[in-house]
């Protein structure tokens, strides 16, 4: 990745003022270009199976490889300036935020322990569970996941069958939970920087997000409560190495640092001073640039005025925040041509696909609207999907809070919902595997992933469609 900065850096020497308004023509791009991305999705999904040695010491170069199988000959046919604009444009405005926000909430998080543990019966986990979803909304996906997962894998280390708690974890918590507020997942916090209001997302996706939870959980407490007496009856529950204690939190100073997280992301959606900042090619509105530099410092302050017993009873490291700022890097960069193919609508190579969208007489379709976002959400990066989606629905937050909030709701809840189909589907999705692993826990591959979303999701969307977007 240092090799494609470098190359990039250098692009963006002679980038002037003429290049930095120019973009891809979306419409003049054929398929190829979309091999690249393909080749990361395909690497995260059949290296850790097929290579699993190399994969763990070398996905950063795997991802370096792909990026620059994009760049390279991006540079050759469009030029290296218009390179270093579409390339630095996505890192500064759009990954930089991305991982600076992910980075602040998971080492805030990361330095809350709740210590003491319970026995992992179904109701407890369960509970822990409801509670996750809950707080997804207050404190984003990933700062809810990174607050409750460790306690739930304690919870449950005595169990030889815990993979499924893991994956309704990813599910509910680090997903579905986040649909109710902007701060909750990425796509919502996009759409609230575009003009829709705060308020206007929970009420339209609360009764979504409430079915959509009250029927996982209540499916995972009967897979719970069976995995747990076949594994009493096979003899596979062993001595618990951390018998119930009291419950207690420590590193308290990271709450109030997380309630600044939640203020400062406010702030930057409502206080519009009309201000930009111009950094190699890119346009930083004053109000992100601050937000920006307000979460660096709290994520500083967390690690300073954080005592070191939290972190390491929580056995708290960077590596699952390396490991997705790597990854998510080689995604956002190899996903610009992909948008780009999007961005052109009608005139793209995926015309038909988009077609979809709309009926016989044009009207837009919610329940297309719904399913195309979560697909393309589940190997995209949800966040981006949710503005091309967004725009290809006319881009007025006006009209798709009135007349279209129907169709926006169908938006909202396809990348928020459908972001939990598979590992990459959103950030949270690999930290919490990565820890899991890092405790022990066999977690199924991709593929197998892949297969529990189709089977325990896919009839909850199927739902969902007829009762809300149909």
């Amino acid at each position: 990745m240092g090799a494609a900065v470098s190359l990039l850096l250098s692009f963006s020497l002679p980038l002037q003022a003429a290049e930095a308004g120019a973009v891809v023509n979306g419409a003049a791009l054929s398929p190829l270009w979309i091999v690249p991305f393909a080749g990361i999705l395909l690497s995260i999904a059949l290296m850790p199976m097929t290579a699993p040695a190399f994969w763990h010491h070398h996905f950063g170069k795997t991802t370096a490889f792909w990026t620059l199988a994009f760049i390279v000959p991006f540079a050759v046919q469009f030029g290296p300036a218009m390179t270093a604009h579409e390339v630095m444009h996505t890192l500064i405005t759009e990954y930089t935020p991305f991982v600076i926000l992910l980075l602040a909430l998971f080492t805030v998080a990361g330095g809350i322990h709740i210590g003491g543990s319970l026995h992992g019966t179904a109701g407890r986990n369960t509970g822990l569970l409801a509670m996750g979803t809950l707080l997804a909304s207050v404190m984003g996906t990933t700062g809810a996941s990174m607050l409750l997962i460790r306690p739930l894998l304690r919870a449950n280390d005595n169990r030889r069958h815990r993979a499924h708690v893991v994956v309704f974890f990813i599910f509910l918590v680090a997903n579905i939970g986040g649909a109710l507020t902007p701060l909750g997942d990425p796509p919502l916090f996009l759409g609230f920087l575009k003009g829709v209001s705060f308020f206007w997302t929970t009420k339209a996706m609360v009764w979504p997000t409430l079915m959509a939870a009250a029927i996982l959980l209540a499916l995972f407490y009967i897979v719970d409560r069976r995995l747990w007496r076949r594994d009493i009856a096979d003899g596979l529950v062993l001595p618990d190495p951390t018998p119930d204690q009291p419950l207690k939190i420590t590193g308290r100073i990271n709450l109030a640092l997380l309630v600044a997280i939640v203020g400062i992301v406010l702030l930057s959606g409502l206080w519009k001073p009309d201000l930009e900042v111009r950094l190699l090619g890119a346009t930083i509105e004053a109000q992100n640039a601050l937000r920006d530099v307000a979460l660096i410092c709290i994520t500083i302050a967390s690690l300073r005025l954080t005592p070191r017993g939290p972190r390491a009873a929580n056995e708290f490291s960077f590596r699952p925040m390396i490991e997705v700022a790597i990854l998510f890097a080689g995604i956002f960069l190899t996903i610009i041509p992909a948008l780009a193919i999007l961005r052109a609508g009608h005139e793209g190579v995926l015309a038909p696909v988009l077609g979809l969208l709309t009926g016989a007489a044009g009207e837009p379709s919610d329940a297309r609207y719904f399913w195309l976002t979560g697909m393309l959400s589940s190997f995209l990066d949800n966040a981006p999907t949710y503005l091309v989606f967004f725009s290809l629905a006319g881009g007025d937050p006006v009209q798709l809070m009135g007349p279209l909030a129907s169709t926006l709701a169908a938006i909202s809840a396809g990348a928020v919902f459908m972001g939990a189909n598979t590992y990459i589907g959103n950030a949270p999705n690999f930290m919490v595997k990565s820890i899991a692993e890092s405790h022990g826990v066999r977690m199924p591959s991709f593929f197998g992933y892949l297969g529990w979303s189709l089977l325990v999701l896919g009839p909850v969307y199927l739902l969902l469609t007829q009762l809300f977007f149909g």
